[in-house]
């Protein structure tokens, strides 16, 4: 049988102050802009571990939590992804198909990826496609990507909150971050994520994002 306990922790406000509430995060969370040029300024560590312990506040399927984030501030570590994230790329720009480039170029990306090595803090974030037990065991995980997907929005969100730009980064293939970063073979890379303060001279494409009647219906 399930165990169940009172729910505790939920705290209720005026209709007047969640209005307020909801209408300042927005505008906070608006503020969030993707950063390719980071500062090598140190950001202490005890922020990048609130902020993954906020993440793993998601929820998830079944309550299996199927995430791992590695956070790497090590040079040399970061100097061999970059490396590594450089030689995908290039093989990427090299044969990606013209309307996905067309897509990416209002973005001004391309193969280099100083980014990874000029910032502090580099965040693997990788996805458990199993739960791995004894004597080669498996337990299914359910709905893996959905869940690390959404623990990887929360870990968005919390960085940004706490004052810092970050860069979601997806090399393909990523096969590269499990053996540099010494994660088993039960789980996938999932995305790396930059981390660290804006470069005082940092400039961002001039885009918009869709207004909420574009993005949601009611009924």
């Amino acid at each position: 049988m399930p165990s169940f306990v009172p729910l505790q922790s939920y705290h209720e406000y005026p209709v007047e102050q969640m209005l307020r509430r909801a209408r300042d995060f927005n505008d906070e969370m608006q503020r969030r802009r993707t950063v390719r040029q980071f500062s090598d300024r140190a950001v202490p560590r005890e922020i990048i571990a609130a902020a993954i312990e906020t993440a793993g506040s998601a929820p998830s399927g079944a309550h299996r939590q199927p995430w791992h984030f590695v956070a790497v501030s090590d040079p040399e570590v970061k100097r061999r992804i970059r490396v590594e994230a450089e030689r995908t790329e290039r093989e990427f720009y090299r044969t990606a198909p013209a309307e996905w480039l067309q897509a990416l170029e209002p973005l001004g990306t391309d193969e280099h990826k100083p980014y990874l090595e000029a910032a502090p803090w580099l965040i693997g974030i990788f996805a458990e496609r199993y739960q791995a037990g004894e004597n080669e065991s498996r337990t299914t995980n359910y709905y893996v990507t959905e869940s690390v997907g959404i623990a990887t929005g929360v870990l968005i969100t919390a960085l940004h909150h706490a004052g810092l730009a970050t860069l979601t980064h997806t090399p393909s293939p990523m096969g590269f971050l499990n053996e540099l970063l010494e994660r088993p073979s039960n789980e996938k890379a999932f995305l790396l994520l930059v981390v660290g303060y804006p470069a005082l001279d940092a400039r961002v494409p001039d885009i918009r994002r869709k207004p909420l009647e574009t993005i949601c219906s009611w009924r």
